[in-house]
């Protein structure tokens, strides 16, 4: 008698982000919501909690695996979980929230994602889902390999710090790869401060393996046995995640005494910044670590041959080190045809501040930032004419509407006065007073500084002082002048970029938009 074969039903893959921007818009109650859903309607699924594909206006943003592909739902709240359910949402059906197949998404399509590949795909926390999607290929070529070809693999693809600085990374790591040192360490500035950044916080939740990885290969390539990761104390999703990845990083070889049994010693942990923004420059960041009091320190001595400890350090954003995976499994070459000039390889930007859709884009360098904010941000929220915008953190310049269309390129924009930065841009409509806005760079400055040197503590308070009297229209023609003047001392007599990049958006202002710095002051009520 011959029986029918039982069948098994694999349960539904069903995606809700536990990245911070999803959860603070109502994942974590979406999650729960789907999970009482399908059991009260006994219908077999495993929820992944991935990381964030991005598109932060669609969060929360819910994918089911489907044979045609992963259906995306979003913006999705608990309330509407019945409803999805009730339409067949498990199986892609119709619904007035379906979006379609989440790799043709025309946000998804336009970008070239090489360090966020995986974010978005797969569980964060999952070792086996990160080897599967290629992860630590980077990491086993490189231990093919003698550390002299792994720093010069970095120098060829064209990789500069992604951190703000944009120095090229191979250059530092055969710095500290030469130098001769019983003890080398490696530190990840993940202090990620600027105002319109998110990038590092993403790729620590929602890839955390892939910084790991970036980390080992620096150490194999210059002889360094520990690590720091230096984090803001202000992710304390990043920081968990990171933990348990450090962890199951150990457990799986991958980091301890032998990295993947080459005999290489690599020891990893993370350490929780208390909050100041100063810290983001690496000389403080490593005073801060050693557990002093996080004070610039002057330069040279470079970190790359007297940073922690006094000893070799390299000090690279977590950017920088995520995109060196990539880099060794696919070659440098591969990496370097993406650009243009001398800025290779792709940028995670990160759009905000007054723009419809808000999120991060990576793509190559080159593109405008015309086609980042129109095409892909769809424009301002607001819907108003765009007046300002600003690349590159608060110590960024602002830039018009009119020069939109610069290449989103370390030359190009320096040529205009401006930075790149970390790649966070923040978009302003037409109601913003650019005065106001330069007195906020004075602001951020002074309470921001580290108070080492004169320059940077002392003026950034009289330009706080400088801006006040301009605002309020007393003497405006020498208090201009006494404004130029502070900004051409901040910026050739401080000790580090935090004074000496302060001018810049304050200039940018002054010169683009000197109609806010002369504006009549509003008639007196009569009596």
């Amino acid at each position: 008698m011959n029986q029918s074969p039982v069948k098994i039903f694999a349960p539904i893959k069903i995606f809700v982000p536990i990245d911070a921007a999803a959860l603070s818009v109502g994942a974590e109650g979406v999650a729960q919501a789907i999970l009482r859903e399908a059991q009260a309607r006994g219908v077999a699924i495993e929820l992944v909690r991935n990381g964030s594909r991005g598109m932060l206006w669609l969060e929360p943003l819910v994918e089911v695996e489907t044979a045609e592909g992963r259906i995306a739902y979003g913006p999705v709240a608990a309330r509407d979980v019945a409803a999805l359910f009730e339409a067949g949402f498990q199986s892609g059906g119709a619904h007035a929230l379906r979006l379609g197949v989440t790799e043709e998404l025309d946000w998804t399509k336009r970008q070239q994602r090489l360090t966020f590949a995986r974010i978005g795909v797969t569980d964060p926390l999952s070792l086996a889902d990160y080897r599967a999607h290629g992860g630590l290929a980077g990491l086993e070529t490189a231990l093919t390999l003698a550390s002299s070809e792994i720093v010069e693999t970095v120098k060829a693809s064209g990789l500069r710090g992604r951190g703000g600085a944009g120095f090229p990374t191979g250059i530092k790591w055969k710095t500290v790869h030469d130098a001769q040192a019983e003890q080398k360490y490696i530190v990840c500035n993940a202090d990620e401060g600027d105002s319109g950044t998110f990038a590092d916080r993403m790729l620590m939740e929602g890839d955390p393996f892939l910084l790991i990885e970036g980390m080992a290969i620096a150490a194999v390539a210059v002889g360094a046995t520990k690590g720091f990761i230096y984090l803001r104390s202000e992710y304390p999703h990043a920081h968990r995640t990171l933990q348990r990845a450090i962890l199951k990083a150990e457990n799986g070889g991958i980091l301890g005494d032998s990295v993947l049994g080459s005999g290489h010693a690599f020891h990893l942990e993370v350490r929780l910044g208390a909050g100041a923004y100063i810290c983001g420059e690496e000389t403080s960041l490593l005073e801060s670590l050693e557990g002093k009091r996080a004070l610039v320190r002057a330069k040279p001595p470079l970190p790359a041959l007297q940073g922690l400890f006094g000893k070799p350090t390299v000090v690279n954003n977590v950017l920088s080190f995520a995109a060196v995976p990539w880099i060794l499994q696919h070659g440098a070459k591969a990496y370097a045809d993406y650009g243009m000039g001398r800025s290779r390889g792709t940028l995670p930007v990160q759009l905000g501040g007054n723009v419809r859709r808000g999120g991060l884009i990576e793509l190559a360098f080159g593109i405008s930032l015309r086609e980042i904010i129109e095409d892909m941000g769809g424009g301002t929220l607001s819907g108003r004419p765009i007046r300002a915008v600003q690349v590159g953190g608060p110590l960024g310049a602002y830039l018009t509407a009119g020069q939109l269309d610069v290449a989103m390129d370390y030359e190009a924009l320096a040529s205009m006065k401006a930075m790149l930065g970390h790649g966070g841009i923040v978009v302003f409509d037409d109601t913003v007073d650019m005065a106001r806005q330069a007195r906020f760079a004075f602001a951020f400055c002074a309470k921001e500084s580290c108070g080492k040197c004169t320059p940077c503590r002392i003026g950034a308070v009289r330009g706080v002082e400088v801006m006040d009297r301009i605002i309020a229209g007393t003497e405006r023609p020498k208090n201009m002048a006494v404004l130029r003047d502070l900004n051409r001392l901040m910026t050739d007599a401080s000790l580090c970029a935090m004074g000496g990049l302060t001018p810049m958006p304050v200039m940018s202002a002054l010169n683009h938009f000197s109609e806010d710095f002369d504006r009549p002051l509003p008639a007196l009520a009569a009596e």
